[in-house]
């Protein structure tokens, strides 16, 4: 059964390539959705999927890319009636 994730990466996340790194690990876990920057400097990350790849993403989460310097990660399970069909950084 899929289910659905919001995260909020807080720290140095914007400008490391965080967002295409996040793609291509939740890519190759199989999982839906999106990453974007956030006028406060955060990362948005919402991925839908299985419930073991949500959690080794929300693991990587809390590494991010090599220039990332991850402060916080919090996630929120969410109830989505549309999944999205694919990965994006938008």
């Amino acid at each position: 059964m899929s289910t659905c994730i919001r995260c909020y990466v807080s720290g140095r996340v914007q400008g490391v390539f965080f967002r295409a790194s996040t793609q291509e690990i939740a890519t190759r876990l199989g999982l839906k959705g999106y990453a974007r920057n956030l006028p406060d400097s955060r990362v948005e990350v919402l991925a839908c999927g299985e419930h073991s790849s949500l959690q080794e993403l929300e693991a990587w989460l809390w590494q991010g890319p090599t220039y990332a310097e991850v402060a916080d990660v919090t996630c929120d399970n969410l109830s989505v009636e549309q999944f999205p069909t694919t990965f994006s950084t938008g």
